[in-house]
């Protein structure tokens, strides 16, 4: 004990261990970390996972944010469109220069061989069969049906319907029939050498007293003579919207009184 007491002071005054000590830590080392590697890894595994974690949960708040606000831009974007929308039919209404009644579609007749809408207003709006249904663009149709809280509408390309037209080049008077399809009318009855071309604007003639006199109806596509037939074929397709307009103008005409006949 003693021997060890006075090694250590001789040691401590001259340092003649210092040499062994730096070799032993040279051998022990390894040893040492070895031994603290799977201390280390594991806490370097935790460490990792942690900060995995918390990317993956701020990475999963980024997309969820994104997506409200992608969501939040499409709203936008609708709600953009339908003031567009509804700028273009307070713009019609004027040049249409009767009394209006804005209206929206709630449904679409599934039949593909019908042309029938459902329209949010009816007789308590002041509603009547017969009315004019126009969009920005053109004419659509007329109110076929109507209960006091929306009415249906048959559109102009409907089989059963027909509309008074009259070329706006230079006034020649027809009538567009409906053939079912969704883009095209049936001009029947014209001669082969009617003054008729394509790209033609027809449009309302008033006769009838039902629809605008004025109004865009269609523009002529095609008009093919035939010599073998009295008549030449000739198809035009609607100004108006009808498969994508939402927003229609109900038009209450306020039509010419008949004249009293003085003897």
């Amino acid at each position: 004990m003693l021997a060890s007491l006075a090694l250590m002071t001789v040691d401590h005054r001259q340092h003649h261990l210092d040499t062994i000590r730096d070799g032993l830590s040279l051998v022990v080392y390894p040893l040492q970390y070895l031994v603290n590697l799977p201390s280390a890894a594991g806490n370097w595994a935790s460490e990792n996972m942690s900060a995995r974690r918390t990317l993956q949960e701020e990475n999963q708040q980024l997309r969820a944010r994104q997506l409200l606000q992608e969501v939040r831009l499409q709203k936008l974007y609708a709600l953009e469109a339908e003031n567009t929308r509804l700028r273009e039919l307070l713009n019609s209404s004027s040049k249409v220069g009767e009394q209006v009644l804005i209206g929206e579609l709630l449904a679409v007749d599934q039949d593909p061989f019908r042309r029938r809408v459902l329209i949010n207003k009816g007789a308590n709006a002041g509603v009547f069969e017969g009315q004019p249904l126009l969009d920005a663009y053109g004419v659509m149709g007329q109110v076929v049906e109507v209960t006091p809280f929306t009415s249906g509408a048959l559109l102009i390309t409907d089989p059963s319907h027909a509309i008074p037209i009259q070329v706006n080049r230079n006034g020649l008077r027809a009538i567009a029939l409906g053939t079912g399809e969704a883009d095209r009318l049936e001009i029947p009855h014209i001669p082969n050498n009617a003054d008729i071309q394509v790209g033609d604007l027809l449009i309302a003639s008033g006769l009838g007293q039902r629809f605008p006199p004025g109004y865009p109806v269609a523009t002529v596509i095609e008009f093919e003579k035939d010599p073998t037939q009295p008549y030449a074929r000739v198809v035009a397709e609607p100004t108006g919207h009808l498969e994508r307009s939402r927003e229609v103008l109900l038009v209450s005409q306020q039509l010419p009184r008949p004249q009293a006949v003085t003897p």
